[in-house]
Formats: structure tokens, sequence, C-alpha cells
């Protein structure tokens, strides 16, 4: 390498939550590397290696050569390994043959690229010795390594607590890996590694971080969203199916279940006082989720309330409508506040298309000030007049799934 510019010719990607799982950690592991081999499918040519404690990312075939070939479009591999989840971080490195000669030839002229990338008055070198068996301890590393970047670059100072160019190096049996940058993943567990949920998503800012928060514990998530046409019109659908994309590229795809509502409201409507619409629709909802979720062999819904957020989000409103289902309900945002949603929900992206001005069905027909402490007695005397189990068949005989 020598002089020339450095070019990025390896990946490190960590995991830290999985090392707890003693003894199912190679089932993680296992769903990690699958979930990390998808990410890579639009990058040819490229392998993922599992090094002690790593996983690491060469172009294909060239596991015991040193140094490997320069990995195309590394920017943007980097970027997709940062969104998968179980990645605690993902960095861009230089894989050097193994000796001491090599890292005392190659890390000060690295040095000097890293610096390209930013001004740097001073500097810190931080040695991981995975190969025990090599002839300097870590300390010493640094200190050989640290001397060696200071001579040729003198006016660089040495700040070991917060440096602004800190060089990391691995060294590993087979070689040796330098880097500047730790890119922080999602973090959590592997999507798929525990089980499969149904998230009732709606064209809202709380579903999708839902969504995206259950994920963070390794839960795969299909979504469903209830659609009533003509009161809510087509561009509300495609909404909440760009949200659907928008969050469901973390864990590679989702698929969106689209159930029509419009014949249910109106049988609400005609039937109840208007200060109950809002808990008959989400009690539908619920049914009509977990007859879905059972089809799918999902193990419990998820759903975006915030625990007093809204009238239908009161503990009193949750218990009546939550009651209708035996399914477990999993409630990632119950004790967020809206800010701490929106923050989130514009870090992954689907902020701006939350805020797009289109209704969801649950605005239609509905008071100012629904029922607060509602009685279930009341609700399912309302329930009894309808025609429940027709309601429910047609609807679900109408799903669609996106």
């Amino acid at each position: 390498m020598g002089d020339r510019p450095a070019e990025t010719n390896a990946i490190l990607v960590r995991y830290d939550e999985i090392f707890l799982k003693r003894g199912r950690r190679r089932y993680f592991l296992d769903t990690l590397d699958r979930n990390l081999r998808r990410a890579l499918k639009p990058f040819a040519g490229l392998d993922v290696l599992r090094p002690h404690g790593r996983f690491l990312i060469q172009q294909r075939g060239t596991r015991d050569l040193f140094p490997p070939p320069p990995i195309p479009e590394a920017g943007r591999v980097v970027r997709a390994l940062s969104r998968v989840f179980g990645v605690a971080s993902v960095s861009p490195a230089f894989a050097l043959a193994p000796g001491l000669e090599t890292l005392q030839r190659e890390v000060p002229p690295l040095a000097t690229s890293f610096m390209e990338a930013g001004p740097a008055t001073t500097f810190a070198v931080a040695t991981r010795r995975v190969d025990k068996l090599f002839p300097l301890s870590s300390p010493e590393l640094n200190r050989e390594l640290g001397s060696l970047v200071w001579r040729r670059h003198p006016e660089l100072k040495v700040d070991l607590a917060r440096p602004d160019l800190k060089i990391s190096i691995e060294v590993r049996e087979n070689g040796s890996y330098v880097f500047c940058e730790q890119i922080p993943g999602p973090g959590g567990l592997p999507v798929g590694s525990n089980g499969r949920v149904l998230a009732l998503l709606s064209g809202g800012i709380d579903s999708p971080v839902a969504c995206w928060s259950i994920m963070k514990r390794g839960v795969e998530v299909e979504a469903v969203y209830f659609h009533s046409f003509p009161y809510t019109s087509e561009a509300v659908k495609d909404k909440v199916h760009a949200l659907a994309q928008e969050v469901g590229r973390w864990q590679g795809a989702m698929r969106l279940h689209v159930v029509p509502f419009t014949a249910i409201q109106r049988a609400c409507r005609d039937n109840a006082p208007p200060k109950l619409l809002v808990l008959l629709y989400r009690r539908f909802m619920f049914r009509l989720a977990e007859a879905i979720a059972h089809r799918l062999r999902a193990q419990a819904l998820v759903t975006g309330e915030s625990l007093g957020q809204v009238a239908s989000q009161t503990l009193s409103n949750l218990d009546a409508i939550q009651r209708v289902v035996t399914m477990p309900i999993l409630q990632p945002l119950i004790a967020s506040d809206k800010q701490e949603i929106i923050r989130l929900a514009e870090e992954l992206g689907t902020y701006e298309i939350s805020i797009q001005p289109f209704d969801d069905c649950c605005s239609l027909f509905v008071p100012k000030h629904p029922s607060l402490r509602p009685r279930v007695a009341d609700l399912e005397r309302v329930e009894r007049r309808l025609p429940m189990e027709e309601l429910i068949t047609a609807a679900l005989d109408g799903v669609e799934v996106l």
C-alpha cells in the first residue's frame, strides 16, 4: 500500500447484545449472517466471513488473500450494513498482511489518508490484539505505531481521551485491520430471531415507529391497514403503502394487508352514539387483525399507542378496546412522549410521509370529544345489534396484500 491512497478492502461488522445469548448465540449469529447477506444482495461479488467476535465483508474468493482487492461502492455497502438489526457498528477498514513490519510500514501512510477526510490536531492509536501470539502487547503496539505516525506528522499531538483522529487496529492471526470510523448500527437482535407479529399501521407518525421498535427486538413484522374508500381516498392507501415500504426496508421488505373497512364504519355510525364510534372502530380492527394474524401464524399484535396521547389511548379506553382479543398486544411506544416519537420518525425517514395531509378511517363520523371512560357493557350492547359475523367475514374476504 505504501504511500498510495487507501481504498477500503474490508468491512468489519460488530454486534453486542448477541454476546449475551450464551445458549442460543449460534442461532442468533446464523440469523444475523442471513440478514447481512440479504442486505448485500444489491452488491455483487461480496462474501460474509465470521472471524471470532466479528463479521467481515470482503470480495468473494479473497479469504486468504492479503491485502484483498478494494470493495466497489464501499460507502453504499457500509450504509446498507448499518441498517441491519443486530449490528452494533460498522467500520470500513484496510486489511493488511500479518506481521509487525507490515503494520510499521502501512499504518503511517494510512493515517495520512485518514487525515484527508477532515482536519486533525490530535490523534491516538488503539490496538485490539486478538492474536495473543503476536510479539508485542496492545500497549506496546500503541506506543510503537503512535511514534511512527507522529514522526510522519509531528504537528499532531497525542490525546488518548478525545482525539480528533483515532486510528484503530485489530491484530488477528491471519492479518491486521486498520480503520478510523465506527458507523453506528441500530443494535438490537436480528430480524427473524424472535418470531413474527402483525402491526396495525395507520398513516400517522406513531405506528411506523412502533414497527421499527419491535423489529429491533428481532421480530419480523407484517402490517395491516384499514381502508374506508370512498370516505378516505386512494391517496391515503398510497401513503400507508409508502410508510410500509420505508420502514420495511429495515427488515428487507414488508407485506401490507389492506382491509376494506367502509361497511363496518357505516354499520357502527347507523347504530351507535357518536361518542362510542372510535372505540367500536378500534374493537373491530383488533378482531380483524387477530384473525389475519392467526392466518399468518403471527404470535402477537403491535400497535403504536402512547398512553394518554389521544382520547382513545386512556387506560380505560385501551382496556375496552383490547379485551376483544386474546392474542398478546405489544406496545413499544406506550411510555414515549410525542417529541421522542417524532425525533425517531425523522431519523427513520417516515416523518415526512406521515405528515402528508390525508385523514385515516378513525377520523370519520366521530365527535370532537369521544368517550374517555366508556362502559364496556354499552359497547357490547351496540355490537349485539350489528351483524358482527357477516361484517367481519366480508372484510376478511376483501383483504388485499401489497
